[in-house]
């Protein structure tokens, strides 16, 4: 192998290095950010997306954050200021740091049905699944048809074990959403509840 070769070899090694890394760094910072629940089971695609899409380092991540909770902090009746923070506590996967916030977003506008479902969301994957069920009833009390709300109310249901109140959810996502992709591991869950149950 001649000095050029050999130096192209190199070159071609780091660029699959470099590649590799920041191609780990854009899958981990999408798993940070994946859907409601599915830390404990898979959950839906096309749940309402508390998380932010944004890309970047962890140390740029972190320094967003810090600044939407100075401005969260600073200003405690400006309502975007308040859902921002939330998503970046949620990005960063501090559930309940993001429950604060959507909390304080809620009183500005008790009526905001993403806040309510967001709140259903964060209190799911913070393992407050009492609170996470309140929160999905308050949104589909607002919207009765949102296949997203009826998704995570469906997924909190199995994880508290509620098999009728989840049965009744699963029933009617198939209704509202009859070709939606998680209907099969509902199903599936629910099956498990009820043997477990006889």
């Amino acid at each position: 192998m001649n000095r050029d070769n050999f130096l192209f070899a190199i070159i071609g090694l780091l660029l699959g290095f470099i590649f590799g890394f920041m191609l780990h760094g854009v899958m981990s910072q999408r798993d940070a950010i994946r859907p409601v629940g599915t830390q404990a089971q898979s959950l839906p695609p096309n749940h309402p997306a508390v998380g932010n899409d944004q890309g970047g380092d962890p140390q740029q991540v972190f320094q967003q954050v810090q600044t939407a909770m100075k401005q969260a902090r600073e200003n405690p009746n400006d309502f975007d200021a308040q859902v921002t923070a939330a998503k970046l506590e949620y990005q960063v996967q501090r559930y309940d740091q993001a429950v604060e916030y959507l909390l304080k977003a809620n009183q500005l506008r008790p009526d905001n049905v993403e806040v309510l479902a967001m709140l259903g969301e964060a209190n799911m994957d913070a393992t407050h699944y009492e609170a996470a069920e309140k929160w999905y009833r308050a949104a589909l009390v607002k919207k009765p048809d949102e296949v997203p709300v009826v998704d995570g109310l469906c997924a909190v249901l199995l994880s508290k074990g509620d098999a009728k109140s989840a049965e009744q959810q699963i029933n009617k996502l198939a209704k509202i959403d009859p070709t939606n992709s998680d209907l099969q591991q509902f199903r599936d869950k629910l099956a498990e509840l009820k043997s477990g149950k006889k």
